[in-house]
């Protein structure tokens, strides 16, 4: 299924990009791993998947799936989603149940997309649902990740996905605060990270990234089928990109 989702992102995305500060702290933790980030998008799924598959390939990976989503997208059950009611407090209860059975296991890793909703990535303030500051209280051996996702388009026809870590935070340095302080805490942290990470895409340097997934270029069809033509006329390699590798942007 990863390699199946590594085609789709290729062939529907331009890239998938990962900040060169963003990199993730702390793969080697022995106890389990929490990953929080906010929703701005339908491909966060898919983009998580890919994360945990390239960077983290020794874990287990679950994540908490709207329960209604998952009865359309029954893929991803295999792939470790379990099912949450996130509008009643009976979900509130799945959710904790199968985080603690989750955590409680050797490897294990957690993805929680928790604003519970879809949210622009400059709203503020974040809105993270409750139930990720519990989690230092089921696993306080646990090491909890910020995770900052971003969409934009830059220079070719296919979005481009960003994402960046923040700093590690022990779970026993967020037990040790009462729990609206320690939302708070988890609030400060995705946000510093989402503005960094906002302003490496405004700045629109691929250098700043590392390039996880590198999709088609061009516009394809009829058109890029004449462009091969006359470069293969011309004797030049064929480059699809708006702008090839090392061009010089015009002013």
């Amino acid at each position: 299924m990863v390699a199946y989702f590594d085609r789709f992102l290729r062939r529907h995305l331009n890239a998938v990009r990962l900040a060169r500060w963003g990199r993730p702290d702390g793969a080697a933790h022995p106890g389990p791993i929490v990953v929080y980030c906010n929703h701005p998008a339908w491909w966060d799924a898919v983009t998580l998947i890919l994360l945990g598959a390239r960077l983290f390939p020794g874990r287990i990976h679950h994540a908490p799936f709207d329960a209604d989503a998952l009865e359309r997208y029954a893929v991803f059950r295999r792939m470790g989603a379990f099912g949450v009611d996130l509008d009643s407090r009976r979900g509130a209860a799945q959710f904790l149940s199968a985080s603690r059975a989750i955590l409680g296991r050797p490897g294990r890793m957690l993805w929680i997309t928790a604003q519970g909703r879809f949210a622009d990535v400059r709203a503020r303030p974040l809105g993270l649902r409750p139930g990720v500051a519990r989690l230092p209280e089921i696993a306080p051996d646990a090491l909890v990740l910020p995770l900052a996702l971003e969409y934009a388009f830059w220079e070719e026809r296919g979005a481009e996905a960003f994402a960046a870590f923040g700093t590690p935070i022990p779970a026993a340095d967020l037990l040790a605060l009462p729990r609206p302080a320690r939302l708070a805490r988890l609030e400060a942290d995705l946000g510093a990270t989402l503005d960094r990470l906002s302003a490496d895409v405004i700045a629109r340097e691929p250098g700043r990234f590392v390039g996880l997934v590198s999709g088609a270029k061009g516009v394809g069809g009829v058109y890029d089928s004449w462009r091969r033509l006359r470069a293969l006329m011309a004797g030049r390699r064929f480059d699809a990109a708006h702008r090839a590798a090392g061009e010089a942007k015009r002013p």
